[in-house]
């Protein structure tokens, strides 16, 4: 167990606040003027951190955080006050470690299974193939219905992770080459997808008492470029917002966005070991 004097903690705390509000803000500024954003809402509605969580600093286990200004705290249920200062109490920790069980299973299984490069994120597309009913209905689709139907039976759809799956439409479901359940999460999930490392910042969130803040808020910057590429892809024109389109549906395309996914599968496998690291020592 190491001791932080407030001399060192407070400017790490101050920095983590700074660093978080850059995209906090401006969510709730839109939210406060009744704005929807398409791409950056997501992180926040999905995933359902509240912004407050998201800049609250834990420094992780092990560590005491000492002077009187880490009485601030003791309004979360997770620290207690020992003689050296204030730290998570070891029935959060037993807590926190079973919550996580799961998390490790997922993050063991996708560290070292042969990753793919070959959906093209054409998941979004699935999920307006063939219906009225469009998520982001707000924004007009930059593709025709010929275009966007072509695409998909031309290309195919192989999408393996389930929070994507099951959002498809009932006519493009039987068009998957996989059918992911929850059940089979474990046994499909790979780190070339997307959501599977956009879900790093999930379990950072959930688990940041154990991780720290710090791994938290790598996983959320990198989440927010994930889902910026994921959008970028998708059918809708979200141009309006700077958002330029990779355009799947062209053979360029497709080789721009394979290009683009292995660059963040690479940058997300560092991510992923540290926070397995993280919750493996936290288990011992």
């Amino acid at each position: 167990m190491s001791i932080l004097p407030a001399a060192d903690w407070l400017p790490r705390r101050a920095a983590h606040v700074e660093r978080v509000d850059a995209w906090v803000v401006p969510h709730l500024e839109r939210r406060g003027r009744g704005e929807r954003h398409p791409v950056e809402d997501f992180v926040y509605d999905y995933y359902q951190v509240r912004p407050a969580v998201l800049r609250r600093w834990h420094p992780g286990l092990g560590v005491t955080l000492a002077g009187v200004e880490a009485n601030a705290y003791l309004r979360w249920p997770e620290y207690i006050r020992i003689a050296d200062g204030v730290q998570l109490s070891d029935s959060a920790r037993a807590e926190l470690v079973k919550a996580a069980q799961g998390p490790v299973k997922l993050l063991l299984a996708t560290t070292d299974r042969q990753q793919r490069f070959d959906c093209f994120a054409l998941h979004e597309w699935a999920m307006v193939y063939e219906t009225a009913e469009v998520r982001h209905a707000a924004w007009p689709l930059r593709v025709s219905d010929a275009t966007l139907r072509k695409t998909i039976v031309d290309v195919g759809l192989r999408c393996s992770h389930i929070d994507a799956f099951r959002f498809f439409t009932a006519a493009a479901t039987p068009l998957n080459t996989y059918r992911p359940t929850r059940a089979t999460q474990l046994e499909l999930d790979q780190s070339g997808c997307l959501h599977v490392n956009m879900d790093l910042y999930r379990w950072s969130a959930r688990l940041a008492p154990l991780v720290g803040s710090d791994v938290m808020a790598d996983c959320f910057a990198l989440t927010l470029r994930l889902r910026l590429l994921d959008m970028q892809v998708a059918p809708y024109d979200l141009e309006p917002l700077g958002v330029e389109p990779i355009r799947v549906e062209t053979p360029e395309g497709r080789a721009i966005f394979a290009a683009r996914q292995r660059e963040m599968a690479e940058e997300a496998q560092p991510l992923r070991r540290r926070l397995l690291d993280a919750l493996q020592a936290a288990a011992n």
